[in-house]
């Protein structure tokens, strides 16, 4: 029995040597330690042994059954190296190559914008508040002094869904929001960006989506010398210390005095040129003191306090800050075009 054990490891050891792939090794490994396989076999006739052949045997067989096993795991590492560098060879990467260049990204002339302007009004100490874009007609019409039958609902159509909800025409609701939330308490300093939207058709210089920026101020003693030493101070920072505004009259439902802004035009310094139109001047946004009854719907004394409000269209201020005649290129996404701000 001892030489027949001999006999199979010589045996075994010899196909190791002619394996010709991990497959191969696993045969032999299932032929020779496998429960049907040879070594077993002779251990089973073991019963026939006297008792002092018994330990003997045992012993021959597991050192049998364990040169097989190391040889096989031997076999097994030389194939897993062998495997491994023909990989390495395969997949060797030339360090010396040129790579390939990735563009840069950057962010959006419209973002670049309005983060410029919050720095502007968080500067002066405004917070930035914000609102759902779908509003109730309630606090996009109403709680601005717009009932629902008042005419200067014409002058933004809206996109509605039910008979009291919309898509927001303006960030005013958000303005309504905070000053409710506040329940009366002063002061507040806020602005408000968010997207906004008009049914309108899209051209040069429309959008039936576009992005406004609100501030609001509420305090006591608030005057519309404060609003306008605020505007200049804005534009000045936006576009320039040699840049001046001035107000004309205008009509808002939710601001009385109301006042449209201009500021003196950055392509010919206010001398008059094609984008003036030759008069010097540009409107940028619309503001005003806040309407008596706008304060007493949201909670406070219009006859303790009072506040000024402004609106303007981020497109038309990076259109007027960069030179843009086509508020569709901001929307287009064509990287000739985003590409010019990646530096800026």
């Amino acid at each position: 029995m001892k030489d027949r054990l001999e006999a199979l490891k010589q045996e075994a050891l010899q196909e190791l040597e002619q394996a010709a792939n991990t497959q191969h090794l696993n045969e032999l490994k299932v032929k020779y330690l496998g429960k049907k396989g040879p070594i077993t076999e002779v251990l089973r006739g073991m019963g026939s042994l006297s008792a002092e052949e018994r330990p003997v045997i045992g012993q021959v067989a597991n050192d049998v059954r364990a040169a097989i096993a190391e040889g096989i795991e031997a076999k097994l590492e030389q194939y897993r190296k062998e495997e491994t560098e023909r990989k390495l060879r395969q997949e060797t990467i030339d360090v010396t190559l040129p790579g390939r260049a990735r563009p840069a990204g950057a962010i959006h002339p419209l973002n670049k914008v309005i983060e410029e302007i919050e720095a502007i009004f968080i500067g002066m100490g405004y917070t930035v508040e914000e609102g759902p874009e779908v509003e109730t007609d309630y606090f996009n019409f109403e709680a601005l002094n717009l009932p629902k039958d008042h005419p200067a609902r014409d002058m933004q159509d809206s996109f509605y869904i039910t008979e009291d909800v919309l898509l927001r025409t303006h960030t005013s609701p958000v303005q309504v929001r905070t000053m409710q939330r506040m329940k009366g308490s002063i002061p507040v300093k806020i602005i408000c960006p968010g997207k906004v939207y008009r049914r309108d058709d899209d051209d040069a210089t429309h959008s039936h989506l576009f992005t406004q920026i609100e501030g609001l101020v509420i305090d006591k003693k608030i005057r519309m010398s404060d609003l306008k030493g605020t505007l200049q101070q804005f534009v000045q920072e936006m576009f320039g210390k040699q840049t001046q505004i001035r107000l004309r009259p205008s009509f808002f439902p939710f601001t009385e005095p109301s006042a449209e802004v201009d500021v003196s035009c950055m392509m010919c310094g206010g001398a008059g040129c094609r984008t003036c139109k030759q008069t010097g001047w540009l409107e940028i946004l619309g503001s005003g003191m806040v309407h008596p009854r706008v304060l007493e719907m949201s909670g406070y004394d219009p006859e303790e306090y009072s506040g000024f409000a402004f609106g303007m269209g981020v497109e038309r201020i990076a259109m007027l800050k960069y030179g843009i005649e086509d508020i569709r290129h901001f929307y287009t996404n064509d990287l000739r075009f985003l590409q010019q701000f990646v530096h800026i």
